[in-house]
Formats: structure tokens, sequence, C-alpha cells
């Protein structure tokens, strides 16, 4: 039996110690009320309409919903790459929605990693120097321990002095990861990571980063579209019309998908006449 395969299915409840609401002990990154708003008058689009949400800490969670639900505007204010309207995100007891850019980069630097669907590795960089890179940038000494804990738990020991031209996708979305964590960042946010991978090599970039959480005891908050990798997530929020609308804790690619029809239908049922 695969130990990072998806765990069987479970909905939380209102009182599930998982479960979305305000409260949550242990949150790594928690919002309170929170709005974005893009545009005015008839322009005006509320991405976000008053999310109350909970992250918890040493834990993979998964957000989902609709096209234009929400999930990428929500990941973006929670990690600081996007203003607030009103309301608040917290990293730790850190609002972030109250600091200046000054100290939004260095939030971003010292306590946040980031993974995207496009690999972003400097191409003439090696593996290596690619995951050293935010350290070299913050003159933060490198601890070696943990650069090698990663390279293993990774695989890119037979990697590190290739270039990303050298590695495939996959490889390369490791290097990713590795970078993303060497600085031991309080959370990682992860947006559509194996967007641009074949499905072999999506999985074993999911398996890692659930690696990441089980044996390194980091926290990851994953945006993703694809039901079979929200099932890799300790948990899955959902998202419709910029609303928490469900919590599905150890999901299952079939929970996930009846999740998401049960949104999709709502929305048609409350769509006006003739829309």
């Amino acid at each position: 039996m695969d130990p990072f395969a998806p765990a069987p299915a479970g909905t939380a409840g209102p009182n599930h110690p998982h479960a979305g609401a305000p409260g949550h002990r242990e949150a790594a990154v928690h919002a309170r009320g929170l709005t974005k708003v893009y545009g005015r008058g008839e322009a005006e689009v509320r991405a976000l309409a008053g999310v109350d949400v909970d992250f918890a800490a040493g834990e993979f969670t998964a957000i989902m919903g609709p096209s234009g639900s929400g999930k990428s505007t929500l990941m973006h204010v929670l990690a600081g790459l996007d203003s607030a309207t009103s309301g608040s995100a917290f990293l730790g007891r850190t609002d972030v929605t109250t600091l200046d850019d000054d100290a939004l980069t260095r939030l971003r630097r010292d306590r946040v990693g980031f993974v995207f669907q496009s690999f972003n590795l400097l191409p003439m960089f090696t593996a290596e120097q690619n995951i050293l890179l935010p350290l070299e940038l913050a003159g933060a000494k490198v601890d070696r321990a943990w650069f090698d804990t990663l390279v293993t738990t990774l695989g890119l020991g037979q990697r590190l002095t290739h270039r990303p031209s050298e590695l495939s996708g996959g490889q390369q979305q490791r290097v990713a990861i590795a970078r993303a964590l060497i600085a031991k960042p309080e959370v990682v946010f992860a947006d559509e990571p194996t967007g641009n991978l074949d499905s072999r090599s999506g999985a074993e970039v999911l398996s890692f980063l659930r690696r990441s959480v089980r044996e390194l005891g980091r926290t990851i908050i994953m945006v993703t579209h694809d039901p079979t990798a929200a099932a890799y997530a300790d948990r899955v929020v959902l998202l419709a019309d910029g609303r928490i609308a469900g919590d599905i804790v150890d999901p299952t690619p079939e929970a996930v998908l009846a999740g998401l029809d049960a949104l999709r239908q709502l929305e048609v049922a409350d769509a006006p006449a003739g829309a």
C-alpha cells in the first residue's frame, strides 16, 4: 500500500476540528471577514465576500471551487501578494492586511514559500544553486543538515549539478519545492503546482508535497482545479461566489467531484430566470 496515496473521504461538520469556521486551533493562517472587490459601479466584481477560514499548522490543505469562485484571489491575499478590500488575513499572529510594502516583502522572504505552475527556475543556475537562491538573496546562512534532508526527501541527490534544461518537468518542480522550503517558512502556498505536468509527474510532485507535510512538518496551502490532486491533501476547502461553501476532510477524488458538482447545481438553481 502506498503510504502517500490519497486517504478515504470524510466530510467535516461544523464542529469537526478541521472545519473552516472561526476558532480553529493552531491555525497557521486564518482569515476573518475577508473581502476583495475589483472595479467599481457596473464593472464591480466581488471576488471574496466575507471569508472566514482557518488553515491548521502542519497540514496540507487544498482550495477548490468553480472557475471564478475566488480560490486564487484568496490564496494571493493570504500570501500578501494582493491587498484586501476589507477584513483581515493572518499569518500566525501577523495581520498581513495591515503591512506596508517593505514589511510585506520581508514577510514573503522570511516566512512564506511559493510554488507556482511555472517552475520559475533560473536557467543558468544548477539545481543546487536554484534551491539555495532565497538564502543567497537574504544573506542567510545555509543549514546544510536541512538542505540534505530536503534533497533526500525530494529525491534530488543525483540532480544537484544539473541545470533546469537537463531536468524533467517533475524534477524541476521538485527543485522548486525544495527552494520554497529551504528557508523553513511557516507556510508554503502552491498555485496549481501540477498544472504543467503529465499525470505521472504530477502524482510524483503531489506525493512529495505530502511527504513535506508528514515527514518535515511543513504547512502547505494549495489551489487546484484537479480533484485527483486535491485528494492528496488532508482537507479540501470549497469556495463558491467568493464564500466558503464546504469542507471535506480526508478527501478522495470522488468526494471532491461530488462536492464540486453540488456547488455547480446550486449555481444553476440560484441563477436568474433566463440567464
